[in-house]
């Protein structure tokens, strides 16, 4: 069945919503590329996004979000987690947390591991559907190894017989992808630089008086692996 496209405003939305709401994978607008979102309870919606995107199931999802208190019902979002978040949501960061323990997760959302990627995104397509269905375990518009969909016909040509809807915002706006952060550690680490500074994230947490051990010329003993 192939997909339909369908305008980005408010009866797109609401279309949107009802989808994922049933289950569906939907194609959205974000503030960098085109993703792929499924509702974060739906059985085997994880599986699903992998098996469009023709992925190995050994990657963790990131989950996009309407607000950071949405992200306290699913992170913990600890002092470093929170001070990045307040100067830097909605916008290009993910926060690395450890996983509420209280709240089940799909296993393969996460990898296996027992932490979950959260990011606020500076658009409001999917701040809406968040706030709709919940959060949006959400990867990017295209199939493994191809580049990201800029707009609704790379995604139809790509993914339009996998899924269920296509919002269509227009040309995805690009640049760079977001920054992540881990904060599951005593300190935060810096696993990918990207949409947001090095400088930027080092501000946020010292004004926070968050220990740390970044500077403003590396990434610091405690910064992790480089993340793809």
């Amino acid at each position: 069945m192939t997909a339909r496209i369908v305008a980005d405003d408010a009866s797109g939305r609401d279309l949107a919503a009802d989808v994922l709401g049933r289950g569906g994978v939907v194609a959205i607008p974000t503030d960098t590329v085109y993703g792929i979102a499924v509702a974060l309870e739906t059985p085997n919606g994880i599986e699903r996004l992998f098996q469009v995107k023709r992925r190995p199931l050994d990657r963790g999802v990131m989950v996009l979000l309407d607000s950071v208190s949405q992200a306290a019902s699913v992170g913990e979002m600890g002092s470093a987690a929170s001070a990045l978040a307040a100067a830097c949501w909605p916008g290009g960061l993910t926060v690395v947390v450890p996983q509420r323990p209280d709240v089940p997760m799909p296993a393969v959302l996460t990898g296996g591991a027992a932490t979950i990627g959260l990011r606020v995104p500076d658009h409001e397509t999917p701040r809406a559907l968040a706030r709709a269905v919940g959060p949006l375990p959400t990867t990017s518009a295209n199939r493994s190894g191809l580049p990201a969909a800029r707009d609704a016909g790379e995604i139809m040509a790509q993914l339009g017989d996998d899924i269920d809807l296509v919002l269509d915002g227009g040309t995805a706006h690009g640049g760079p992808a977001s920054t992540i952060v881990d904060c599951t550690g005593e300190r935060p680490g810096i696993l990918r630089l990207g949409a947001i500074s090095l400088a930027t994230i080092i501000d946020a947490l010292d004004r926070a008086d968050v220990a740390h051990d970044l500077t403003d010329i590396g990434h610091g003993p405690d910064s992790g692996p480089s993340a793809s």
